[in-house]
């Protein structure tokens, strides 16, 4: 997978676990942008944006990881592998991850693999795509009289089960709810909180490619959010959100998104 001999008489490589944030690159740590802009290797996912990868050295060597919904490039047990292969060869290695790594990024299972074979590592965090394409969309995440808190949860589990919420739990009027990887899943998720009690008005949003250029959105209520959904034909990565803070998105809509509404009148 690598010409570089494996010297296990030489000392690991450092691998850094990064956060590259929902997309814009000026969204980036400090660190993070050190980090990358000094790169020798870079394993890095999809949801990383072109902007992002544009900062790695033009002589960097870049592994694409994918990790898509049920189309994963490389299997979770190979990308570890990978990581202590490149790391054991000497080399310092970027991991760069969308979002935060510790925020649906299973960066936590691939630091506890570095740690069990005795790599070096780092996590470096990042904006969550939950506060950077909420904020991007004129969403805030709590609103005085209108969220009193936030739930994150991911709408993809593993292939074959099903969602298993406490769907009670999650049809909290007072509580804002994103939703990560929710697209396949959204009519039932949808379905399931109105059935547990959540009004079919509740407002609710989808945001497609938060933060970058290529931002759309499209607002709607949680009753009939699938369909809107549908018709404007979002695709991953999008984000969802449920509850009250949602109707403010007209009025805080700071960044002027390109709304995906006009696909659907």
């Amino acid at each position: 997978m690598t010409d570089h001999p494996d010297d296990r008489s030489s000392p690991p490589g450092l691998v850094s676990l990064v956060g590259a944030g929902p997309g814009d690159p000026d969204l980036l740590t400090v660190k993070a942008l050190r980090l990358i802009r000094a790169a020798r290797v870079v394993v890095f996912d999809r949801l990383v944006s072109v902007e992002i990868m544009a900062l790695a050295p033009p002589d960097a060597e870049l592994i694409y990881a994918g990790k898509q919904t049920d189309a994963h490039h490389l299997p979770q047990h190979e990308l570890n592998a990978l990581l202590i292969e490149l790391a054991r060869s000497g080399r310092d290695v970027v991991r760069l991850k969308g979002g935060d790594p510790l925020v649906f990024g299973r960066g936590s299972e691939e630091a506890l693999a570095l740690a069990e074979a005795g790599v070096p590592f780092e996590i470096v965090p990042g904006i969550s795509s939950a506060s950077g394409c909420t904020t991007y969309a004129g969403i805030p995440l709590t609103h005085r009289g209108l969220a009193k808190g936030v739930r994150l949860v991911t709408g993809h589990w593993r292939e074959g089960q099903a969602l298993d919420y406490d769907w009670h739990l999650l049809a909290d009027p007072d509580c804002t709810l994103v939703i990560y990887m929710g697209l396949t899943h959204l009519k039932e998720i949808a379905r399931r909180m109105i059935e547990a009690g959540l009004a079919t008005d509740t407002p609710a949003a989808a945001v497609e490619n938060g933060t970058t250029p290529r931002q759309r959105r499209v607002i709607g209520t949680l009753g009939d959010l699938p369909d809107l959904v549908a018709m404007a034909g979002l695709r991953p990565p999008t984000l969802i959100i449920v509850g009250k803070v949602v109707s403010l998105a007209g009025s805080l809509d700071w960044y002027g998104t390109r709304s995906a509404e006009a696909n659907t009148t």
